[in-house]
């Protein structure tokens, strides 16, 4: 009987704490979920407005039909250069090994249009490379500015997606089953396929998911080389045609694309990182390459570190020094992007710590907010540009209503990737420490303020960088929504480089490089750490 009336008890109260009302916290988690909604539904919503006579389903199909091509080319490029070398570094001990670590993941500080100018300038017509070939009685009458030329350039922009998720998730149990094939006699290329293979499968899908949703929002480097993607049909329908409605249908199938490559992201991380929260985070032990072997590996991680680092960022470096900067624009640009960086980080950051704060009652909202980060920039621009036009309507000639538009579009795009760090540092607070503030009368805002938070300044840091580097690259949505005669760095280096003035154009992405590079390194530098 007495267990009959605890049972009742306890089901009574399961029933009252059901019927629990959302606390404030949560609320705010919601609400700053369904912000990342906004954009989205103003995209569906322009789509089914009125039919536009310049809308041509055939410049969809031709659009779409490049899309995926470009993807074909990318995802099997980034997967195997990607986890090679994150296998190579984290199981083998050769020259060079502790510098192409970190070296590996720097491409992530230089954005992909800077790879698209570096190359074009060396091998276009009049370019150092041609001119070689021709000395040396060498033809050769290709170009960069091609889809296979735009595949090359992004899968050496993304690749350090699949390196970064292959290398963090090469942790115990994977070290145990690494270590016990090498026991069991295993060689280095069964060793590689029949266990590194299946073992690294989860974190190449994911890492290639990521890289593939990078490909479909690229705009500066596939605009600059020729290539008609949906992103560029999105922005030309806009700039161009002037069409908020044949922007909006062009958008659509990068909505889908989008939510299915978020979809399988998701899916192939969730086991991985369970094991992974699970594991002790222990090392694989190295083992040491000599002689041939030794040879091959460091030529192999060295040549991805040139074509995609040293090669077009010291030619860019060349050229830039070959004609003199405006250093007054230069700086005009530079204290914008820095401003909106800033700016832009600070905003995804409060919003992000909402959801990660509240979601574990209200779990929907960190899906909601992920739809944003799988969103190309230009179509979460296409969807603020009703709201857009009655900002600039009521706040005629206002710069900040513009600029705040512009942070807006950019926290809905990048919360997802300031919750993911967010998430992981509050998993590390145990229960009881929430508990215990609660029984000193603290309520969820109060623990959350005075005892989460401040636990989870690392994770911030982390959270705000990531958002700050990619606000520093990002180009469609801030030629769609910024000010007028507003430039950030990389406008700046997109107007010189529709000028075909590549030498100029070096100037702006080297800045943006120095910008970037301290974040890139310090953020490679936390993923070692969590792994050791």
């Amino acid at each position: 009987m007495a267990l009959t009336a605890t049972s009742l008890e306890s089901s009574s109260g399961g029933r009252s704490r059901k019927r629990r009302p959302p606390s404030l916290l949560h609320v705010l988690a919601l609400a700053a979920a369904l912000i990342a909604l906004v954009p989205l539904i103003g995209v569906i919503a322009a789509a089914l407005g009125s039919t536009d006579a310049r809308f041509a389903p055939s410049d969809l199909v031709r659009y779409g039909l490049t899309s995926l091509g470009l993807l074909a080319l990318v995802l099997p490029s980034v997967s195997i250069l990607g986890s090679a070398a994150a296998w190579l570094v984290s199981l083998y001990r050769f020259p060079g090994r502790d510098l192409f670590t970190w070296m590996l993941a720097m491409p992530l500080a230089l954005p992909a249009f800077a790879l698209a100018y570096g190359y074009a300038d060396l091998l276009d017509v009049g370019g150092p490379f041609r001119l070689w070939l021709r000395d040396a009685g060498l033809g050769w009458s290709g170009s960069i500015r091609t889809l296979w030329g735009a595949g090359l350039i992004l899968t050496l922009a993304f690749y350090p997606y699949v390196y970064l998720t292959v290398r963090s998730a090469l942790t115990a149990p994977a070290a145990r089953t690494i270590e016990a094939a090498r026991l069991l006699g295993a060689s280095p290329v069964g060793l590689a396929m029949r266990v590194g293979l299946p073992l690294a499968r989860p974190a190449i899908a994911a890492g290639a998911a990521l890289a593939a949703m990078e490909t479909l929002a690229d705009y500066g480097a596939v605009q600059f080389l020729g290539v008609q993607t949906l992103t560029t049909g999105v922005v030309r329908a806009w700039f161009v045609l002037g069409s908020v409605e044949t922007a909006a249908r062009l958008a659509l199938p990068l909505l889908a694309l989008a939510a299915v490559l978020l979809w399988l992201e998701r899916q192939n991380r969730a086991g991985r990182y369970a094991e992974s929260a699970r594991s002790q985070g222990r090392r694989i032990a190295l083992v040491q390459l000599k002689g041939p072997a030794a040879s091959l590996a460091t030529a192999f991680c060295g040549l991805i570190i040139l074509l995609g680092l040293v090669i077009p960022l010291g030619w860019l470096t060349v050229s830039a020094l070959d004609v003199a900067p405006e250093i007054g624009r230069i700086a005009g640009a530079a204290r914008n992007s820095f401003g909106l960086g800033l700016a832009g980080a600070a905003a995804t950051l409060v919003l992000a710590a909402a959801i990660a704060l509240g979601a574990p009652r209200i779990p929907v909202t960190a899906r909601l907010a992920s739809l944003g980060y799988a969103t190309p920039g230009a179509v979460m621009a296409i969807g603020l540009l009703v709201p857009a036009a009655a900002v600039w309507s009521g706040f005629a000639g206002s710069t900040l209503a513009a600029l705040g538009l512009l942070v807006f579009a950019y926290a809905a795009r990048l919360m997802a990737a300031a919750v993911e760090p967010l998430e992981a540092g509050l998993a590390r607070i145990t229960p009881t420490m929430g508990e215990a503030a609660r029984l000193l009368g603290r309520n969820e805002v109060a623990t959350a303020w005075s005892v989460q938070l401040p636990m989870i300044v690392g994770p911030a840091l982390t959270a705000a960088l990531i958002v700050f580097v990619d606000i520093l690259k990002e180009l469609p949505a801030t030629l769609i929504l910024r000010p007028f005669n507003f430039d950030t760095l990389a406008v700046m280096a997109d107007n010189y480089a529709r000028d075909e003035r590549l030498a100029n154009a070096g100037w702006p992405v080297l800045v943006i490089v120095l910008l970037t590079l301290p974040a890139t390194w310090w953020l490679t530098g936390r993923i070692g750490a969590v792994r050791g």
